[in-house]
């Protein structure tokens, strides 16, 4: 597009196979794919399907893999474009032949015409093509925001609440919460010693309690329930009151 000899290279002329300006000109542009490929990496996984091993050890990239990354072509190609016109004036600089008129043309990045309109040539921001979210443990597309499909989430809650379980044995046996635990132990104790049945009001009875007050418990949060003492306080707690 600018009239640049690809086969002249600079940094890669005693690599085989890549003594070419363009790879030379790709590398101003490195660090952001890498950026790319690195989030990637660590935000989605890959799928199997996506690669094949060879005989040798060497990874190839399925049609399908390669056609999702064709789709960032256009986002690196405006990266590289004033990379490569700022080449292609350093070039025109050393030409003897030059005049202050006619210089390198812009087609990548449309410089000249832009300029020529008036235009701020401010470059905007680049945005990489949305990566699909993966399901981690089977590879089905799922929404963003999630890290499983539904199927694959049962298994890994359950591993979480098995985890969470041995975590929280092991923390139970240890001197600070046995010592919170006989503390409980002993607030509760005297809290039934001091509890008298006879105290309560003469319609809060047994048959009372297990018909309408105990049913109603069940849509109370469980936080709720352990910070009141006594059937009274439970009546209040869910709106039951003596006539």
């Amino acid at each position: 597009a600018l009239g640049l000899d690809p086969g002249l290279g600079v940094l890669h002329v005693d690599t085989p196979a890549r003594d070419s300006l363009a790879c030379d000109v790709m590398e101003a542009i490195r660090p952001q794919v890498d950026a790319y490929v690195l989030d990637w990496l660590l935000s989605q996984p890959l799928r199997r399907e996506w690669f094949f091993e060879q005989r040798d050890g060497n990874c190839r990239l399925m049609a399908s893999f390669a056609i999702r990354l064709t789709e960032t072509a256009q986002v690196w190609a405006r990266a590289i474009g004033p990379v490569a016109e700022w080449i292609a004036r350093q070039l025109w600089s050393t030409t003897q032949k030059r005049t202050q008129s006619i210089l390198p043309p812009t087609r990548l990045t449309q410089t000249h015409r832009r300029e020529a309109k008036s235009i701020s040539s401010i470059p905007t921001a680049l945005a990489a093509p949305r990566v699909e979210n993966l399901c981690r443990g089977c590879g089905k597309t799922i929404m963003d925001g999630r890290n499983n499909c539904s199927n694959c989430a049962v298994g890994t809650a359950t591993e979480r609440l098995a985890e969470a379980a041995r975590i929280g044995r092991i923390a139970s046996r240890s001197p600070e919460a046995r010592a919170k635990h006989a503390e409980s132990e002993r607030r509760h104790a005297e809290a039934r010693s001091d509890w008298d049945e006879s105290s309560q009001p003469p319609w809060l009875t047994g048959e009372l309690f297990s018909q309408k007050i105990q049913p109603l418990l069940a849509n109370i949060a469980t936080a709720s329930i352990r910070s009141r003492i006594g059937w009274q306080a439970l009546a209040q707690l869910v709106g039951v009151f003596g006539g």
